[in-house]
């Protein structure tokens, strides 16, 4: 019997368990990183300015990076892209090294095994780390790598230094009721 030009009713069993992995993995994914904020509220031009001293400088930079950690990623991730577009070799090790971490040690569910052997998730930390190090060395892009960490830490630094602080605690109250994660009471009140 052929089945030329009829349309299936119901999705191949395999096709749901893929697309509950993709759920499961972009839901792990959102946990252990966080949440990225709206650009718009990281750029707020109003929001810039002097820190009026070192300490002030060292509060907000812990405030921003806490809040904004995800952007932050996502700018250091790019920058290291950018730096190696002029190294494709290294650009596809890395690019395989973070499909190789993800399937590996981010969006796994059970215990890894080896031989018929559990294998422990710092062992598999270290040496995915260990590999990724020695892979990106043998490339020979030590120098651009290194560099263009250095700049994403450094932007990174100084947008959080400069970024006042004083606007993130309503914007996080208001992500914390979407979330059903409210801000504590205050000390000494009683709830209705």
């Amino acid at each position: 019997m052929t089945t030329y030009g009829t349309i299936p009713t119901s999705s191949a069993p395999g096709a749901t368990t893929n697309l509950e992995y993709l759920s499961r993995a972009k839901e792990r994914i959102k946990a252990g990183i966080g949440t990225r904020r709206p650009w718009k509220l990281m750029f707020n031009l109003r929001s810039m300015g002097l820190p009026a001293s070192f300490g002030d400088a060292i509060a907000r930079v812990r405030t921003n990076v806490g809040f904004f950690r995800m952007n932050y990623a996502i700018i250091a991730l790019l920058i290291l892209f950018l730096s190696l577009l002029w190294h494709p070799i290294s650009l596809i090790v890395f690019v395989v090294m973070m499909a190789v971490w993800l399937f590996l040690y981010f969006l796994r569910d059970e215990p890894l095994f080896v031989f018929g052997h559990t294998i422990d998730d710092r062992v598999v930390l270290i040496v995915l780390a260990i590999l990724t190090v020695v892979f990106l060395i043998l490339t020979r892009a030590t120098v651009n790598i290194l560099v263009a960490l250095l700049i994403g830490a450094v932007v990174v630094v100084l947008h959080a230094a400069f970024r006042k602080t004083d606007d993130l605690a309503s914007d996080e109250e208001a992500a914390g009721l979407m979330t059903g994660v409210g801000p504590a009471a205050p000390a000494g009140s009683t709830s209705s």
